[in-house]
């Protein structure tokens, strides 16, 4: 039996920047990790290990591209890059190859430098230059006061006024006499906006996949958004961790031990101890106890809720919301790739830039309705469209020599199949498809495969406990966002168990590599801790 001030269930990176916080405020922590590694979706792991390459390949098992953190001041407040943390530049943040069997040739490169953007769409949309430079103007504006809401815990109001404060801590969202119309882009869907927004078909291609990237489809209402964060990679950028996008985590492990705090992997925990309504430590599943005063869960909502509390904790309505949570079906898969050569794009075949951020292979918005499509028979994509990460031209550190990964992400891939077929027996053909993208993008990566990873949405979810695969948790749909994330009553990263309180992406704003949700609950649970000291 262990006393500690704080036990966090879980090592994903929310869970460890709530942990920091609370170590550096001088309470002691110590997180319970259910698998032999830490970082929960921000995880590197070496694999494909041979005669060849002894020293294998350094394959993500997770997020890869981290974004949102450099727009949070998490990094710095922490000085994670005293602790290991080293980040590379992916500039271009991503590219658009043209697609195959077109007379033209060419690719539309994103930069983080806004200028560089537009000489880049001028060489192939040049309809669409100043468009662009508009859609980056308006949504800036839009997403100042957006990012300092994600900072704080919602109101519990309106998401109305939610962006208003937003408005009055950054500054006029919109320019005078332009209020109505853009409340109504924010309410619209992501698909509409960009239809909008721009006149060239590959334009819209590449920013409707991108958008897609956060959870819902095309056409779903209050989703705006999700196309015009486009804005803030033009001040954050992308980037990705020399040596693996886990550096984040471990960087984080090693600040959290320099302040006192522990890490025990390998330890799943079974049940939250619970007497007379209130949190009192954690069970793992080798029948060990540790206690604390405070408990925060790292895991997903309803593991959480219905597994480790329990439903004898809970009031029967409280548990049957939670039980609804809408966590969609499926997201997307994945694979992992070990290859011999980087994509050689016939769009693009000696462009210098192509490979140092992502690749984005969707050849145009009806191709990703037609894979929308098949999501909703619940049936596997038929054309996915595809994300491609090459990060061993930036990084050597992750690939030996004479060899590169190649990760390639798609999406609208059901997690419960209607056609009778399981993913353990489909996994392989599905994964197939997705590198058939890629070749026929890139002819030359024919027969170039060392090895992969497969990660379908069954394989996520047994890998990261992510229910139905969701690697959001749940779903980013507006009426499971800001004050209605994850139910209302949970929204404030409270529970009502007391001293048991939540961290991870289920909690507002939700999921990707962000660290907001971990950042507010702590805010919350040090406010509270304050509070009791001045009490007792």
């Amino acid at each position: 039996m262990s006393n500690y001030d704080v036990i966090i269930i879980g090592s994903g990176h929310n869970g460890l920047v709530t942990g920091c916080y609370l170590a550096k405020a001088g309470y002691s922590v110590l997180v319970l990790e259910r698998r032999e590694n830490i970082g929960g979706a921000v995880c590197t792991e070496t694999m494909f290990q041979s005669k060849e390459y002894p020293g294998g390949f350094r394959m993500d098992v997770g997020s890869s591209v981290h974004i949102m953190i450099h727009q949070t001041g998490i990094l710095e407040e922490l000085e994670l890059e005293k602790y290991g943390l080293e980040y590379i530049e992916m500039d271009p943040i991503m590219s658009y190859p043209l697609p195959p069997g077109q007379s033209r040739k060419g690719v539309i490169h994103f930069y983080r430098d806004l200028e560089r953007t537009l000489e880049s769409i001028a060489q192939v949309a040049s309809e669409d230059v100043e468009n662009y430079r508009d859609f980056v103007e308006f949504w800036g504006r839009v997403n100042e006061g957006v990012l300092k809401a994600f900072m704080v815990p919602p109101s519990g109001k309106n998401i109305v006024t939610e962006l208003a404060k937003g408005q009055i801590r950054g500054g006029s969202m919109f320019k005078k006499g332009e209020q109505a119309a853009g409340l109504q882009k924010i309410f619209s869907s992501y698909g509409k906006v960009v239809d909008n927004a721009f006149e060239n078909p590959w334009m819209k291609a590449a920013l409707t996949w991108f958008a897609a990237q956060s959870g819902p489809t095309p056409d779903h209402p209050a989703t705006g958004d999700f196309a015009g964060w486009q804005s803030m990679l033009h001040q954050s950028g992308a980037k990705h961790p020399k040596g693996g996008s886990g550096m984040l985590t471990q960087a984080m492990a090693n600040f959290l031990e320099a302040h006192g705090g522990t890490i025990q992997t390998s330890s799943p925990v079974e049940n939250i101890i619970i007497k007379n309504g209130e949190a009192k430590g954690v069970r793992t599943a080798e029948r060990e106890d540790f206690f604390a005063d405070t408990i925060v869960s790292n895991a997903h909502v309803q593991t959480t809720m219905m597994k480790m509390v329990g439903r004898e904790h809970l009031d029967s309505s409280l548990y049957e919301k939670v039980e609804n949570i809408n966590v969609g079906n499926g997201f997307g898969m994945v694979i992992r790739c070990a290859v011999e050569e980087l994509p050689e794009y016939t769009a693009c075949p000696d462009d210098p830039d192509v490979h140092n951020g992502m690749q984005l292979l969707a050849p145009s918005t009806q191709y990703m309705r037609n894979a929308i499509g098949d999501y909703t028979k619940g049936l596997p994509p038929e054309d996915p469209a595809v994300l491609a990460m090459t990060f061993s031209k930036i990084d050597p550190e992750v690939a030996p020599d004479g060899g590169h990964t190649l990760f390639a992400w798609a999406q609208w891939h059901p997690y419960e199949l209607n056609n009778g077929e399981h993913w353990d027996d489909i996994r392989e053909r599905e994964a197939q498809k997705i590198y058939d993208v890629v070749t026929r993008y890139a002819p030359n990566m024919e027969g170039k495969l060392i090895d992969w990873y497969i990660q379908s949405p069954l394989d996520i979810e047994r890998k990261h406990a992510m229910p139905r695969g969701n690697v959001m948790h749940v779903e980013m749909s507006f009426d499971q966002m800001f004050m209605f994330r994850p139910i209302p009553e949970m929204s404030e990263y409270k529970t009502p168990i007391e001293n048991l309180y939540l961290s991870s992406a289920s909690c507002h704003p939700g999921g990707g590599v962000f660290g907001a949700a971990g950042h507010n609950a702590a805010q919350v649970i040090l406010k509270d801790l304050k509070k009791q000291k001045w009490f007792f």
